[in-house]
């Protein structure tokens, strides 16, 4: 199997997905130099940061960050669009497995429990994963938290999020997600994991359906913030 895997290194060499340089042989999805110049927020070092006063005033969130910026033509760019679409899933747990180990000694890790924001069933199928679930799983691989994917579960289809204000990004989610087995989160702390985080509607209606529940407090990660 060891010659079968160096044959096939060396007809289909591994590639960083930022760059295209091929991998070095302690590398995986990104390559040293593109981790060193990821746009990394660093939000987790401030508990006032841009992503947490997205919730201030809308939802009760203790804290939140993100790993890094996300803009259009960005070199990172490529990284949520072949994780969501492109089938590789491996993005999703390394890079949160990365991202992990910069919290490790931060409030984060100590979640009672990992959520992630869940796809619809439907969705799901047809794409195979839900990418959210592999960040998790990356992030989970260094916490000492129960990753759970049957409280927090999606129960419809919201129209498209294109050219809708804030608010109205806000109605078209919060029916759509519902708190299955509410008694296990009672007083529980929960981490939120999602791709990516832009007027956080969806982590906003998420958050307010556990909080009503009754968890103990709410903290959010995300990959990216645009």
């Amino acid at each position: 199997m060891s010659l079968l895997n160096d044959i096939l290194s060396f007809i289909y060499p591994l590639k960083c997905e930022v760059c295209g340089r091929v991998f070095s042989e302690s590398e995986c999805v990104i390559c040293s130099f593109c981790n060193m110049k990821l746009p990394r927020s660093n939000y987790h070092l401030d508990e006032v940061n841009p992503m947490i006063q997205l919730f201030w005033g809308r939802v009760e969130v203790l804290r939140a960050s993100s790993y890094f910026f996300f803009y259009k033509g960005s070199p990172y760019q490529p990284l949520l669009h072949k994780l969501k679409y492109k089938g590789k899933k491996n993005i999703g747990l390394v890079l949160g497995k990365l991202f992990a180990a910069e919290l490790l000694y931060t409030a984060f890790s100590e979640s009672d429990f990992i959520i992630p924001i869940p796809l619809h069933p439907k969705k799901q199928k047809k794409r195979g994963y839900n990418q959210s679930e592999m960040i998790a799983k990356g992030i989970n691989t260094l916490f000492n938290s129960e990753l759970n994917t049957k409280i927090l579960l999606r129960k419809g289809f919201a129209e498209t999020q294109t050219n809708k204000n804030r608010f109205e990004r806000f109605l078209n989610m919060k029916d759509q997600f519902c708190v299955e087995a509410p008694e296990l989160i009672k007083g529980k702390s929960i981490l939120l994991v999602d791709d990516v985080v832009t007027t956080g509607s969806t982590l906003e209606a998420c958050a307010q359906l556990l909080n009503d529940a009754g968890c103990g407090e709410i903290s959010i990660l995300t990959l990216a913030i645009a």
